[in-house]
């Protein structure tokens, strides 16, 4: 009984490394500029503020007017100067126009071929996503392997229990790939 539980934490531990691996595929796809403006462009920016690098949102809200404009409100007008600086070292198409007290963006149309180029790279990183997936397959398999070599499950539980690692690899492995699917049909619509 007391394998059964080690076994079952293998394949909640797996389950939830796995989960993990989408959401981070997930976040890492907000970052991705589709044509259309999203705060989370700007989620990798970050500001000197007072001697410290501070990520641009705890130091400004942003906000979305129009469907390709955001504007940057700092909080503190004093960190204006170096919010613009980094925002001008970010490859958006475009340069931020501040008025002293907004700094605004207006992204540019996406190309055709900029929207293709986009595609290769989601299809990229839902590759990537899907190897860190099978990684933990293996890694959890391996786990399996050794507990029927020391005798601790039968070779009919391994064989159970491969079923249901390969269950939830195929489960999470889908989720990348619908979420890739989303993401091209998102880039491909103008």
């Amino acid at each position: 009984m007391n394998n059964e539980i080690e076994v079952s934490d293998i394949l909640v531990d797996l389950e939830n490394e796995m989960k993990g691996k989408v959401e981070k595929f997930k976040k890492e796809l907000t970052s991705l500029r589709t044509g259309r403006a999203n705060p989370q462009l700007l989620d990798n920016v970050f500001v000197l503020y007072y001697g410290a690098k501070v990520p641009l949102k705890q130091i400004a809200s942003i906000s979305i007017p129009e469907a390709r404009t955001l504007e940057v409100r700092p909080f503190d007008m004093a960190a204006i100067d170096n919010i613009e600086a980094e925002l001008k070292k970010m490859d958006l198409g475009t340069s931020p126009a501040t008025d002293g007290k907004i700094i605004r963006i207006n992204l540019p149309a996406m190309t055709e071929d900029q929207r293709k180029k986009m595609v290769k790279v989601v299809r990229e990183m839902g590759e990537e996503s899907k190897i860190a997936i099978r990684n933990e397959r293996r890694d959890a398999l391996n786990i399996l392997k050794k507990a029927e070599k020391k005798s601790a499950i039968s070779e009919d539980d391994l064989t159970r229990y491969e079923q249901k690692v390969q269950a939830l690899t195929d489960t999470h492995i889908k989720g990348v790939a619908d979420v890739v699917a989303f993401k091209e049909n998102e880039l491909l619509t103008i």
